[in-house]
């Protein structure tokens, strides 16, 4: 298991993260309209709108998914965070990163991966 590393504009993601006022925040339909619109197009079992702080990613929408958060140490989505383009992973089971992680070795048995980064307006 490989835990994803920080992106160089951490210090300046986290703090614009949290001005945005939404973590830890209830659903709001904006949000889970997109994520049903994109579970929908891409025909996959799980969908998710989540946000990654210093310790965890946390869903602000999700579907067909009971957890509300998970270690950042594990998450699929601080590897996306890493860069500018669509990060895909094919089958979780075949990649060095993913293969161990508790998300793909039990429930919900993640295998493929698709996610991109929410950019704030100053592009952090």
């Amino acid at each position: 298991m490989k835990s994803p590393d920080n992106p160089a504009n951490e210090k300046e993601r986290r703090k614009d993260l949290r001005s945005l006022n939404i973590l830890d925040t209830r659903p709001e339909e904006r949000f889970d309209r997109l994520t049903r619109m994109a579970k929908r197009i891409i025909d996959v079992d799980i969908a998710l709108v989540s946000l990654v702080d210093e310790n965890r990613q946390w869903f602000k929408s999700k579907v067909r998914l009971d957890a509300c958060e998970t270690g950042r140490d594990i998450t699929f989505c601080g590897h996306a965070i890493l860069g500018n383009k669509i990060f895909i992973i094919e089958d979780a089971r075949d990649d060095e990163r993913f293969f161990d992680k508790p998300l793909v070795t039990g429930p919900p048995n993640i295998r493929f991966y698709a996610g991109t980064s929410l950019r704030y307006m100053n592009g952090n």
